[in-house]
């Protein structure tokens, strides 16, 4: 089950937690010895190879397709919102559904997308591992995976934003919403002001990866 948390200007954790965390740099994966799940997965994928399951090249064709996967996808979905506001109620209503409009197949998972306001700022993380809308994304950042921001995002939320350059009014709502096996969330950030009668394509060179998990806002900055 999902679980949104929500910290207002009457909650905002200023708890006294000492020195200030920092996104923790992350070893290598070739440092690391081999753990067990990665030896299960290795044995499960030649068992599933001599049997005839799937061929190498198979595997390795949908690893190429994950791997091309980019935010572009989901900058399009955001571009696409701002101009069209049918279509922006139809991806509130069913992200899944929408993103199918433009091409984008979500599988069995479900995208739930939350929309920022002038009143309400939304942040998504996987707080039990990481979770992600690979479909719309493409690949996790490594500070996303990490356990720093995993249990930060939750308990103080601002002062994650802010280390991200992200500061909001004290009148300004946070909700963190925790993604699941099945369930993934994308952020649906505000339209930038001045951009009226912009194009879709001129509007998606706005929208980068971190607006739409929701330590960032679309800002014209970004397409610079």
């Amino acid at each position: 089950m999902a679980h949104t948390h929500e910290h207002g200007r009457d909650h905002d954790h200023d708890h006294d937690h000492g020195a200030p965390h920092r996104h923790p740099p992350r070893a290598d994966h070739d440092d690391r010895p081999v753990s067990y799940y990665q030896v299960m997965t290795t044995a499960v994928f030649e068992l599933l190879i001599e049997k005839g399951v799937v061929t190498a090249a198979e595997v390795r064709s949908n690893i190429e397709a994950m791997d091309g996967r980019t935010p572009e996808q989901g900058a399009r979905v955001v571009a696409r919102a701002w101009s069209d506001p049918a279509f922006r109620g139809r991806l509130l209503a069913d992200g899944t559904a929408a993103c199918q409009e433009l091409g984008i197949e979500m599988g069995p998972t479900r995208l739930v997308v939350v929309e920022n306001t002038d009143q309400v700022h939304n942040l998504v993380v996987c707080t039990l591992c990481s979770c992600y809308p690979r479909m719309v994304l493409g690949r996790p950042p490594d500070w996303y995976k990490s356990r720093a921001y995993r249990s930060r995002a939750v308990r103080e939320p601002r002062a994650v934003l802010a280390e991200f350059g992200t500061r909001l009014g004290d009148g300004v709502t946070v909700r963190v919403h925790d993604s699941t096996a099945d369930m993934r969330y994308l952020v649906l950030p505000r339209r930038p002001a001045g951009t009226q009668g912009w194009s879709e394509e001129k509007l998606a060179r706005l929208v980068t990866r971190d607006s739409m998990i929701g330590v960032a806002e679309a800002s014209e900055a970004a397409a610079l």
